[in-house]
């Protein structure tokens, strides 16, 4: 049976925000939290089509064209981190479970969560596994010392020119595993907070950048002049701000933008800041695998085969170091990873 008409429908009484359509997928009506949520009375939702309500990407739309010859009653499809808002009004994102109604409608289920994902994937990380990961590394040190050793000593030893290229070969990765090892153990420490110019920051890494990838990839300056100097590591929001501009050349990104914004009144973690800086590394790539969506922040977890696994990890304690966030969304074409740093209050006294 399809649900009441809205004025008498139960499921007012719920809190999670909920909308039901027609076999042709425009909506037949909504209970009050699905229209609150959206900021929309829920007359003016009648008869829209479902799929209009989506902002950025296809999921939604998609999962209405495919699903009607797949999903049965009762069964259900989820979509992850959908971004839902009605003609213009702001951007509410959910994850969505949609289901087939028997009269062949839908109904859609929209759970709110956060624009961007709040927990620290390394802190639910089981200690477990974070102290096996630092003991795995310690029992890794001793062996690649010993085989940089014999690798010298063959080196010394070595006349023939395939003898040496293969020692070559050996010291080579030898080396790249110390480094790895390295960045396991003991990561470059923080150095005191000092006042910095986070568009310096910036041009560090476009330096960088244009030396990697040259002419292929075109880099854009989105700056906001009017930003304050921060307290922080230059140095380690430039290694922070390189790592995040690198994945992004590498994801296969033709643009890669650089914004800078001032963010008021601004959440991260439990505490409230009047004044956050927003950097936004923003590249058309290909975008985060989808099965890495929940992992990518962890230690060794890369979406290509000649990855570390370090450099969002690294990533994202700096950002802690400075009690800011990074988190991002990504589809095909559009990935957005944003760092956000509080500004202290002698900071931003003028702004």
């Amino acid at each position: 049976m399809p649900p009441p008409d809205l004025p008498d429908s139960p499921l007012d009484a719920l809190v999670t925000p909920v909308a039901w359509t027609d076999r042709h997928a425009r909506i037949e009506g909504c209970n009050a939290a699905f229209a609150h949520w959206l900021g929309v009375s829920a007359r003016r939702l009648l008869d829209q089509p479902l799929a209009a309500l989506e902002v950025e990407g296809e999921a939604l739309r998609r999962a209405l064209a495919a699903g009607g010859a797949e999903v049965e009653p009762s069964e259900q499809l989820r979509l992850r981190r959908i971004e839902l808002a009605f003609l213009g009004g702001e951007p509410r994102f959910a994850d969505g479970w949609l289901s087939r109604r028997e009269d062949g409608g839908w109904l859609l289920e929209a759970h709110p969560v956060d624009e961007f994902p709040g927990d620290d994937p390394l802190r639910v990380l089981p200690s477990a596994l974070a102290a096996a990961l630092k003991g795995l590394a310690h029992e890794l040190r001793n062996p690649l010392a010993g085989l940089k050793g014999a690798a010298q000593l063959l080196a010394r030893r070595s006349e023939e020119g395939e003898a040496r290229e293969l020692v070559a070969v050996i010291q080579a990765e030898v080396g790249r595993l110390t480094g790895l090892v390295d960045q396991l153990l003991a990561p470059a420490p923080p150095q005191p907070h000092a006042p910095l110019n986070i568009h310096g920051v910036l041009e560090r890494v476009l330096r960088l950048a244009e030396h990697e990838a040259g002419w292929v990839v075109k880099l854009i300056r989105d700056y906001d002049p009017s930003l304050p100097d921060l307290h922080g590591d230059a140095d380690r929001l430039t290694q922070a701000a390189w790592n995040l501009v690198r994945n992004a050349i590498q994801a296969g990104a033709a643009n890669v933008t650089l914004r800078t914004r001032i963010e008021r009144g601004v959440r991260i973690a439990d505490a409230v800041h009047p004044l956050a800086l927003r950097l936004e590394i923003v590249d058309d790539g290909r975008g985060v695998p989808e099965e890495l969506t929940e992992q990518i922040f962890l230690p060794l977890v890369s979406g290509r085969a000649d990855g570390s696994g370090l450099g969002l990890a690294l990533a994202q304690q700096v950002a802690r170091e400075h009690r800011g966030s990074l988190a991002y969304r990504s589809r095909p074409g559009h990935t957005v990873f944003t760092l956000l740093l509080p500004l202290a209050a002698r900071e931003h006294d003028d702004v």
